[in-house]
């Protein structure tokens, strides 16, 4: 399948930029580009005559933002996939919000680029945790903890949820807490092919996912409004929420053991 892309950013050299990645990764992923443009608005007027299945956007633009295209291509009865192509990692949560399906930060890799795309080709199913993992073989295998002066390496596959509370990122493993100050969107990002975002706040490990239950109160203490599901987990007995925004794209996400 070969997919049709939009390239909008306010900067000629970025679209230059993605025209080259977009080209590199061309005999991986067929593609045409149908056009570019240099804000939000006029993006929104090419998309109702181009139609394509894809929008690479920049989120910070004159007139009409990223997330403003995102919400107006939303209305359309068969919108595009939306990546956003963007320098600036604040605006990860609210790029998901509008049903972003991906989120990329520059310099954007070929590599990266292309796991991205192969989304879209595949009809937006996520791909596999070892198909992400392979597209970004430069993910650590571990993350440095600093505690009372010591560094401790906690192995990534050991880890069940990581966690934003306040300045920290509470990382989960069967047998303990952790407490790490990173950005949980970079961390997501990094780590697409193990993690999956249930939550403004918290990131499932896939392969722990054992399954999905009712919230007891329908209540969600951190401000989604009210989340009707939460997550059960392998090997720990907490109960993560799922957003009511992210309960479509998560609920199939069950494995066997």
């Amino acid at each position: 399948m070969s997919l049709s892309i939009l390239i909008v950013d306010d900067e000629a050299p970025a679209r230059r930029r993605l025209r080259d990645l977009l080209s590199d990764i061309a005999e991986k992923l067929p593609h045409t580009v149908c056009g570019e443009a240099a804000s939000g608005a006029i993006a929104a007027a090419l998309v109702a005559d181009l139609a394509p299945d894809v929008v690479l956007a920049d989120m910070q633009m004159p007139n009409m933002t990223g997330i403003e295209l995102a919400q107006h291509l939303g209305r359309l009865e068969n919108p595009p996939a939306i990546i956003f192509v963007t320098a600036h990692d604040e605006y990860a949560v609210r790029a998901f919000e509008v049903n972003a399906l991906d989120y990329l930060m520059k310099p954007v890799r070929a590599e990266r680029l292309a796991a991205a795309l192969a989304k879209a080709a595949a009809g937006r199913k996520p791909p596999s945790a070892e198909a992400l993992a392979r597209s970004n073989p430069e993910a650590r295998r571990h993350l440095s903890i600093a505690e009372r002066g010591r560094l401790t390496l906690v192995p990534v596959a050991d880890i069940v949820y990581l966690r934003a509370e306040l300045k920290y990122i509470t990382v989960r493993t069967e047998a303990r807490e952790y407490l790490l100050e990173e950005s949980l969107s970079r961390l997501e990002e990094e780590f697409a092919g193990r993690f999956v975002r249930v939550h403004r706040s918290a990131l499932i490990a896939r392969e722990r996912i054992a399954g999905f239950e009712r919230a007891p109160s329908g209540k969600d203490t951190e401000g989604e409004g009210g989340a009707q599901w939460q997550v059960v987990l392998r090997g720990v007995a907490e109960r993560v929420p799922v957003s009511r925004r992210l309960w479509a794209g998560v609920k199939g996400l069950v494995r066997e053991p």
